[in-house]
């Protein structure tokens, strides 16, 4: 049924499949929706994969730069090729331990959350004798956009609160071991609605040049977020935005229209939309049971295998959808797809349309390229971590298997 059955056979289920020429045609077509000119950062948390990130990053005319928030990321990006100039540091809770290794490392800019997240970041510079670029991460008051996951605009524990900008901007000049040079906004994720984009986006590009005429931040790197939609574990394609090159280019002629010479160096991000359409997850059917008038077809993969951050809200959708039997027609059926754990939380979809599947089919969830196995419950329970086979033009590129659940001794 699959058409990866072959590698299903292979390397056994559950394994994700991804593949390389989808990142490749993905990143050009992300590139071909911004202007000229633009950086953009591929967020490792997406899929740290060292090949996906490779081919991001080696392939094609316009290279990506590496986004990561831990010292595990850091060795992913250095794995697929990334120089430590290319990395851009995150996260809200960066230790003085990894902040040192970053440094010691040779990577020279960071994103901070707040005027301590700053001196920290001044302090493991400083431990090496070197100075670090910074950008400020800005947690705007409010924000424009009506759909999509909402990351600005309320208390949070990302980004420095706006209105205290203009107080704080001397002391944050004044940090030893770093040198403030532009600004981060992350506004939502997963907008797919254009015009709601948009309407972020002249949001952002409005904030940052009211803060540099106002608060004196510098704006030599503006990093304006992603926000850009794929479809996740169900079929479809990416999100096609094409108004978006045009509107983004008169927004910053408006505000920011500097950046047509240079001045200001502009970035986006985006993990989902350059990973997720390029993994497929195979799972296999262990058993078809009935139970008081119910199918359930029972895989051998659930959310120790894809979509365990539904929890949060933010992945799962109310049902994964799977390759096989779009057309099911008269000979579909009604039932629904679970994992093995030995919980009732481990579905994946109830009541679904379904093709006649009996044990040993193999099935295909679909789009599952980004927030797949490292952003599910894979220790929970114990069962075997999926395979992660890589292929391109139908080639097998490499093949591994997470390592996780060792006990490691640790000395006193």
């Amino acid at each position: 049924m699959s058409k990866y059955r072959e590698l299903a056979e292979k390397f056994g289920t559950p394994a994700y499949v991804y593949d390389l020429d989808v990142v490749a045609e993905s990143r050009d077509q992300l590139f071909g929706l911004l202007p000229e000119g633009f950086h953009l950062f591929y967020a490792l948390k997406a899929n740290p994969h060292p090949e996906i990130a490779r081919e991001l990053r080696e392939s094609g005319d316009r290279p990506c730069r590496a986004e990561i928030s831990s010292t595990g990321e850091l060795a992913n990006a250095l794995a697929a090729g990334f120089t430590p100039d290319e990395i851009l540091y995150t996260g809200p809770g960066k230790t003085n331990g990894e902040l040192e290794q970053a440094v010691a490392a040779g990577v020279r800019l960071f994103s901070v959350e707040s005027p301590t997240d700053l001196r920290h970041v001044g302090a493991a510079a400083g431990k090496y004798g070197v100075t670090v670029s910074c950008l400020l991460r800005v947690n705007t008051t409010q924000g424009s956009a009506s759909t999509g996951i909402r990351m600005m605009g309320r208390p949070s524990q990302f980004g420095i609160d706006a209105e205290t900008l203009p107080a704080l901007m001397p002391a944050l000049m004044a940090v030893p071991g770093t040198r403030v040079v532009g600004a981060h906004f992350f506004t939502m994720s997963n907008a797919k609605d254009e015009d709601s984009l948009l309407g972020e986006y002249e949001f952002v590009l409005r904030s940052a040049a009211e803060l540099r005429d106002e608060a004196g931040l510098p704006l030599e790197l503006l990093d304006i977020g992603g926000g850009f939609s794929s479809p996740y574990a169900v079929p479809g394609p990416r999100t096609d935005y094409p108004k978006l090159r045009a509107g983004l280019e008169a927004l910053l002629d408006l505000h920011l229209p500097e950046w047509r010479s240079g001045e200001v160096e502009l970035a986006c991000e985006s993990g989902r939309y350059l990973s997720g359409s390029s993994g497929s997850l195979l799972a296999g059917v262990v058993n078809v049971k009935e139970s008081r008038g119910s199918r359930f077809v029972i895989l051998d993969a659930g959310i120790n295998a894809v979509g365990g951050l539904s929890g949060i809200g933010r992945l799962l959708p109310a049902a994964v959808g799977i390759t096989e039997g779009e057309d099911t027609g008269e000979n579909g059926v009604t039932g629904s797809l679970v994992g093995p754990l030995c919980t009732p939380g481990d579905s994946l979809a109830k009541a679904a349309r379904l093709p006649e599947l009996s044990p040993g089919d193999v099935v295909t969830v679909p789009n599952v390229g980004a927030y797949g196995a490292t952003a599910s419950l894979i220790a929970f329970l114990g069962r075997p971590a999926p395979a992660e086979v890589v292929v391109r033009g139908g080639e097998v590129v490499s093949a591994s298997r997470l390592d996780y659940g060792r006990v490691y001794e640790v000395s006193p």
